[in-house]
């Protein structure tokens, strides 16, 4: 199970849920529904950069462990042996 795509996920949900109370406000001014939105999609937006940097990493990861196995096994140096 990748957690951290369920913790991007539930703080997506959050997002939605802290909105929803939030757009009950009587008599906003003007401004308020714009930066309501465009505060919940800058949210967003965030945690699914955050969550594609993380799935780019994890490939990397596993695409350097692929490689370091397919490299040929080299065995150990004996520190007893001297090599000049």
């Amino acid at each position: 199970m990748d957690w951290k795509a369920l913790g991007y996920l539930t703080s997506i949900m959050s997002v939605f849920f802290l909105g929803a109370v939030a757009w009950l406000k009587d008599n906003p001014p003007w401004w308020y529904y714009p930066a309501l939105i465009a505060g919940m999609a800058t949210s967003i937006f965030g945690m699914g950069f955050r969550y594609k940097s993380h799935r780019e990493e994890q490939r990397k990861i596993k695409k350097a462990q692929q490689e370091a196995e397919r490299q040929p096994k080299r065995p150990l140096r004996d520190p007893r042996r001297q090599t000049s």
